[in-house]
């Protein structure tokens, strides 16, 4: 409460644009960073994880040499330029300090999505590599759109798993729309009772014939990380688009549970699946679009596309903690091919205050990342932003 008061005061106090915004590069971690988070009443420890299959500790802004788990053994080795397979998610237990668990993500070698449980050792810097259970298995049609991340409820302590519509071009199974598959959809499940999980009891279509009890919300192509407003328990979804449109939805926790996103009738507000006259009928549409115009291959080869806007949305947070009183309720995201990153508030269901942050964090930034392929917390809600390259940026106020 007293946190709350603080910030109150602060920024009624003080214009909002007042203090310069910057990156602040804190570490170096191998390439093909995906990740960074940290554990409920850590001090210390950032982790980061790596798409090849492992995750690494930041310690007092040093990256340690031995991983806190490698099972590069186990997960799709075919990492190419853009691929989308490999360990994708990371979520600590919100009880971690009591029971040492921590659940992972991952593609393995037989194109199927893993979500598995690991325990820390009584070394906090290393986990037992043979502690793995499954919790569940998700075979993927193709090898893009998976998805990958994980989250608990910060209010109610569930495990949120994302998933793609399992590939390919147009979603050609229909997957996001059928409710009988994991794939599209976001899901809720418990994994404090139950073997290996149970299905909380609201979720929106326990009980339903041919729906998955799993699901809390669907709909969705690929969606490149989600979060929760830890004040006010909103979902937000960044969803990456077909070829037009990239897209961020933002709901209260009561209007996603059973929420439609649009996939593939829709791309972002456009009709997609038919190309026009669509049936809009209960779907949830996003509070933000922008184009996908940017040509990925020539960004690797380093030719000009400082024109273009992005070609995949990278869903962020909404700024919850005390170094930036301005950003305090403000939502940024980025795009991973042009390395934009962009704010906005919301209010009365709409955004506003809408800036591109790009211009001012080069200015007040020793470097800015390059490609961003994920946003973090710690856990006094300070924000991270991480490059695949391998850096790691902290939001800063000069």
């Amino acid at each position: 409460m007293q946190k709350k008061i603080f910030f109150t005061i602060f920024t009624l106090g003080m214009p909002l644009e007042a203090q310069d915004l910057a990156v602040l590069k804190v570490a170096n971690v191998p390439a093909k960073a995906l990740y960074i988070t940290q554990p409920a009443f850590e001090k210390d420890l950032l982790f980061v994880l790596n798409q090849k299959g492992q995750i690494h500790i930041i310690k007092n802004g040093k990256t340690l040499d031995e991983p806190f788990l490698d099972i590069s053994d186990r997960v799709h080795g075919s990492l190419t330029p853009g691929s989308e397979e490999g360990l994708l998610g990371l979520a600590f237990h919100p009880e971690y300090k009591e029971n040492g668990y921590f659940y992972v993500n991952y593609v393995d070698r037989n194109d199927t999505s893993i979500v598995s449980r690991f325990s820390v050792t009584n070394d906090p810097e290393t986990t037992d590599k043979n502690s793995e259970k499954i919790l569940l298995k998700l075979a993927q049609p193709f090898g893009n759109h998976n998805g990958g991340h994980l989250a608990f409820g910060p209010k109610d302590g569930m495990l949120y798993i994302g998933f793609g519509d399992g590939g390919k071009w147009g979603d050609p199974y229909d997957n996001a729309q059928n409710l009988n598959t994991l794939l599209g959809a976001i899901l809720r499940i418990d994994v404090n009772s139950g073997d290996p999980y149970s299905i909380p009891v609201d979720n929106p279509f326990i009980g339903q014939k041919d729906k998955r009890p799993e699901i809390f919300c669907y709909g969705l192509r690929n969606p490149w990380r989600f979060s929760f407003d830890r004040e006010t328990n909103d979902l937000i979804i960044g969803d990456v688009g077909q070829n037009l449109w990239e897209e961020i939805s933002w709901t209260t926790w009561d209007v996603s549970k059973g929420a439609n996103y649009g996939w593939r009738t829709m791309e972002a507000n456009h009709c997609y699946n038919p190309e026009e006259f669509c049936d809009t009928t209960d779907l949830v549409m996003p509070v933000h679009e922008y184009p996908n115009n940017a040509a990925y291959m020539k960004i690797l080869m380093g030719m000009d596309n400082s024109e273009a806007t992005g070609c995949s949305v990278t869903g962020g947070y909404v700024y919850r903690g005390a170094d930036n009183p301005h950003l305090w309720g403000t939502y940024i995201f980025g795009d991973y091919c042009t390395g934009r990153i962009w704010s906005f508030r919301l209010k009365d269901g709409k955004p506003v205050g809408f800036k591109n942050l790009r211009k001012e964090l080069k200015k007040h930034s020793k470097d800015v990342p390059l490609f961003i392929s994920s946003f973090g917390e710690d856990n006094l809600g300070e924000l991270y932003v991480v490059d695949y390259l391998g850096a790691i940026y902290k939001f800063v106020s000069n």
